[in-house]
């Protein structure tokens, strides 16, 4: 019998699994590509050898050398994802046939992690909150757990208020059957919702809440005016003005039980609970990976759902049908329930802009290499929106790992309710910053200590154990969530990631090591160290970027002329390579000119996040200079809103990363020009055969994805356009690069 990842469809009463129609031309493609890529390799080896007695060859050849074997060793990584991926889709209608009542589908627990109410503002992860709260669920088995890492009685009050709300919102969301569960995009949509008196009830009701909580955030404190009651204010009486982000004890508050609180119509509500994990600049807190395990032993004390749904503060409901597409895997008996630990929704993004000009879809992290990934032991873990089996974080499939206490382990039972004094008392212990102390969490049980990116490490480390993952992708995103409009956030962000990721490359868990040994396999782990090794495509862009544009100008020729058969090479991998990777980008729902939008951007973080994130990491790893980890703002300012609506790049705040792309584009500018003017048209027909026509082409490449850099230098008037004191530093950078190959290529 045929394994089921390898044939053409495979059916079950839940779910189908497709293979990608490009699949055989993939496999088609590759080998004839590797043999071009050894065959580019060995002139490379060939011309090293014989340029020994020529420093400027000998340079320029061993450049190109190292920056092609990065790129032969990624386009590797990356065919691991085109040799077998897998569309799935679930048939929702049929989970009654497997589950035959709604108090047998699988209880969630819903993580939701914020740290800091400005950054993060409170009422855009009520709103994701509400969200969830109301999907087409049983209630009582939903409990919504929010972490707040900032320790912030803003966010406590904003739950306090969501509360209340929640108790309308989710009885008309279900009686009128509305797809959009988050209020803010159900009141700010214009899709003709009706109009009724319960309607305009409700949304006075909403924006009543939406004026209280943003008036306590822009006061920075609670107002006795707006504390309701005894209890209200014994919970906010429990903040001091000595307690910082970084410095307070642990607040645990349970503002829904499903037990006990009803709705307006009567019918239960979801478990809702504030934490707030103890904090001590003393102690190590391992970021969001710590708060994450502060939730999974907290919520083990006080409800043990078996499955646990992860989400980024900003990442809202979109389907209220969610679960019940999760469960069509995790509940699916011919999937293996015993070694799956894990559905993996894709990242998706509402107000992207027409062209994504910052590539903030990730298509190929998100859509390309998960459908890849599955055809495999299954999709990376990526963040948010993914529901988890509670086990999987307690060892390996064949071999479980006992926590410390078993109240904190899978198989406890909660006995009482979510308000009563011992499970509260046991909840707040479990949540002190000294807990983990001499126990497995972070290194065998819970989300993996190590690297900022704990999803990437957490679900890496899970497939090394010997778990699998289901990639589950519906027509209708079953989330959404806020992309960086800034170029400057976005670039931070994704250093952050590319750090977290050198982290595990070079960590005795690396994926080259010890992921070939391990459960995962030699392909998964080849797939993983695409990521893991992101930060390394710095170096062929910046070769690239660089050294041909700075040839021309000291007159080297370094790649073969038109004359020479070798120059056909160049073209064929130059095409074959962005060829196949658009027709990857079009097949999962990408456009044209959006594609060319994530092309660009992939060259420019190669000059500036992957640059500077391995710089970062390799201060820490041999001077321990640590980089400090930033939440990503998601306030917006309206008028980079605006010029972001237009497609118009954000340089407007001077930043060290937008100098090296401005040094190349300035360089490319002046290679073209150069090139065109004086070693091509002076001279005549025959000298276009001798012309360095692959440098020209690299030049007039950099110089077309540099555009929206020389609008920013020289024709916008903006606030957007690039600082003065940046355009200085990259003129005085780009003249240094000229100086220093005038030594070095002659």
């Amino acid at each position: 019998m045929d394994h089921p990842t390898t044939r053409r469809r495979r059916s079950s009463a839940l779910h189908t699994a497709e293979r990608w129609p490009i699949t055989p031309f993939n496999r088609l493609f590759a080998p004839i590509y590797l043999l071009a890529v050894f065959a580019l390799l060995y002139r490379h080896v060939t011309n090293l050898l014989l340029a020994t007695s020529s420093p400027s060859s000998f340079t320029t050849t061993l450049a190109l050398l190292v920056a092609d074997f990065v790129l032969a060793f990624m386009w590797t990584t990356t065919q691991v994802f085109r040799m077998n991926p897998i569309r799935r889709r679930e048939a929702v209608e049929n989970l009654n046939d497997v589950v035959a009542e709604e108090s047998e589908l699988p209880g969630v627990d819903v993580f939701i992690c914020t740290a800091d109410p400005y950054k993060e503002p409170p009422l855009g992860v009520v709103n994701t909150a509400l969200s969830v709260m109301a999907y087409d669920y049983p209630r009582d088995r939903l409990a919504v757990y929010v972490s707040d890492d900032g320790g912030s009685a803003l966010t406590l009050f904003a739950f306090v208020e969501a509360a209340k709300f929640a108790a309308r919102w989710l009885p008309f969301c279900e009686r009128n059957r509305v797809v959009e569960r988050n209020p803010a995009v159900y009141f700010g949509s214009n899709r003709g919702h009706p109009v009724d008196g319960e309607v305009e009830e409700i949304k006075t009701m909403y924006e009543s809440m939406k004026h209280k909580v943003e008036h306590v955030v822009d006061a920075g404190k609670v107002d006795d005016q707006f504390i309701d009651g005894p209890k209200e204010r014994e919970a906010f009486g429990k903040w001091s003005d000595k307690f910082t982000k970084h410095n307070h004890p642990t607040f645990i508050q349970v503002l829904l039980d499903s037990k006990n609180d009803r709705d307006v119509d009567g019918h239960v509500m979801p478990n809702l609970i504030y934490v707030s994990r103890e904090k001590s600049s003393t102690s190590p807190h391992h970021f969001k990976a710590g708060a994450l395990n502060v939730l999974l032993r907290v919520s083990a004390t006080m409800t043990n759902q078996p499955i646990v749904l992860t989400l980024d503060c900003d990442m809202y409901s979109n389907d209220p049908a969610t679960p019940r597409r999760a469960m069509c895997y995790l509940c699916d008996p011919n999937l293996g329930p015993e070694n799956s630990a894990f559905v993996q929704f894709p990242q998706k993004y509402h107000g992207i802009n027409e062209n994504d000009i910052y590539a903030g879809e990730f298509q190929r992290l998100f859509q390309a290499m998960p459908m890849g990934a599955d055809g495999l032991c299954g999709p990376h873990h990526v963040g948010t929106g993914c529901f988890f089996r509670r086990r999987a974080f307690f060892g390996s499939p064949s071999s479980p790992v006992e926590p410390e206490i078993p109240e904190v382990g899978p198989a406890h039972v909660v006995v009482g309710s979510v308000r009563s004094d011992s499970v509260l008392e046991l909840a707040h212990r479990v949540a002190e910053c000294n807990y983990e102390n001499q126990t497995g969490w972070g290194s065998k049980i819970g989300y993996r200590y190590g690297s900022l990116v704990e999803d990437y490490y957490t679900g890496y480390r899970l497939h090394c154990e010997g778990w699998k993952s289901v990639f589950c992708c519906p027509q209708r995103p079953a989330f959404l969530g806020d992309a960086p409009i800034s170029l400057a956030d976005m670039l931070n962000q994704q250093k952050r990631w590319d750090i977290g990721l050198l982290e595990v490359a070079f960590s005795r868990f690396s994926t080259l090591t010890y992921g070939v040994r391990s459960s995962a396999g030699f392909l998964m782990s080849l797939g993983y160290c695409q990521n893991a090794f992101w930060p390394s495509w710095s170096i062929p862009v910046i070769v690239y970027s660089f050294l041909p544009q700075l040839a021309i100008l000291n007159g080297l020729h370094i790649f073969p002329k038109a004359t020479e058969p070798w120059f056909w090479l160049y073209p064929f991998l130059f095409l074959g390579a962005y060829a196949q990777d658009m027709l990857d980008f079009l097949l999962v729902g990408g456009t044209h000119q959006r594609w060319w939008s994530d092309q660009r951007i992939w060259l420019l973080r190669g000059l500036t996040c992957h640059l500077f994130a391995a710089v970062e990491y390799f201060l820490k790893y041999f001077l321990g200079i640590a980089a400090g980890f930033n939440v990503t703002s998601k306030v917006i300012d309206e008028e980079q809103s605006k010029r972001y609506d237009r497609g118009t790049f954000e340089f407007g705040v001077h930043s060290p990363m937008f100098v090296p792309p401005t040094a190349a584009a300035l360089i490319s500018l002046l290679a073209l020009v150069h090139g065109l003017a004086v070693q091509v048209m002076t001279r005549g027909g025959g000298g276009w055969r001798d012309a360095p026509l692959l440098q020209l082409f690299v030049a007039g490449f950099g110089v077309v994805n540099g555009w929206p850099i020389y609008e920013a230098v020289g024709l916008r008037s903006d606030g957007g356009r690039m600082p003065v004191r940046t355009v200085v530093v990259s003129v005085a950078l780009a003249w240094g690069c000229y100086v220093a190959a005038g030594f070095v290529l002659k």
